[in-house]
């Protein structure tokens, strides 16, 4: 198990890229795995794993599911665990513009998030629509859920609070590009999302992936992904940076 987590860190896999709900493929799947593990003096463990998937359940609609899960251990301490499950069901995804229905679930170790749920929906506009080259604007509105293991919060005034609960909008920035004559290939996911409710309550992520492709279902990729939290646990960072480097093996 060691050795093939050590082989994930170095030959990392990424099945597939960004799906797009709008492509006329009726089943889309991907599966992204990496990890690694050191001994000696300093043990540490990570693993990665990462599911895509996308298909029509009836005509006119898609449904688009995306399930992450993150094992960090330093020293047979774990360090963290997260599991986040994201649910998207689109009317009519072809047009101009679409609406949806949106529900997540996940847990944060780290951030000492016991459960986290949101149920809401909204709607997306193709702002360029193409084969090679797409960006969307999205807007939602939804219901949110948040218990943690912890009561004292950077904000005293949420301060005694297992739960905190309300009611956010979302604009989403989506986009896909080949550039350099498709030596190069760009792709975004943005998204900015307040309490409607309460101003100091917002957060925001931001990633960025480069892709150079080698071959025709090969590429070489570059992730940067950038999070925000306002209300985090007394003494947490409110930001957390990654970047990784990898390859994307493509099914289609």
């Amino acid at each position: 198990m060691k050795k093939v987590l050590y082989c994930f860190l170095i030959f990392p896999i990424f099945l597939s890229a960004q799906i797009n709900e709008s492509d006329t493929l009726s089943v889309k799947a991907s599966l992204s795995l990496t990890g690694f593990y050191q001994g000696g003096n300093v043990e540490t463990l990570i693993f990665r794993a990462k599911t895509d998937l996308s298909f029509k359940p009836w005509r006119n609609w898609v449904f688009k599911n995306q399930n992450s899960y993150v094992f960090q251990e330093f020293g047979k301490v774990k360090a963290d665990e997260d599991m986040l499950s994201l649910n998207f069901l689109y009317l009519n995804p072809e047009r101009k513009i679409y609406p949806f229905v949106l529900a997540f679930v996940s847990t944060n170790f780290r951030r000492e998030i016991d459960l986290r749920s949101l149920f809401g929906a909204g709607a997306t506009i193709q702002i360029l629509s193409k084969k090679d080259n797409w960006l969307k604007l999205s807007v939602s509105s939804e219901y949110e859920q948040t218990r943690f293991s912890k009561t004292d919060f950077n904000y005293s005034e949420y301060d005694g609070n297992e739960s905190i609960n309300t009611l956010r909008g979302t604009i989403w920035i989506n986009g896909k590009y080949h550039v350099f004559k498709k030596k190069i290939i760009l792709n975004h996911e943005i998204y900015f999302q307040p309490s409607l409710e309460q101003s100091n309550n917002f957060r925001w992520q931001a990633d960025v992936n480069l892709e150079f492709p080698i071959w025709k279902y090969l590429n070489f990729k570059i992730n940067y992904r950038h999070t925000f939290e306002s209300i985090v646990i007394e003494s947490q960072k409110q930001e957390d940076r990654f970047l990784t480097f990898g390859f994307t093996i493509k099914s289609y």
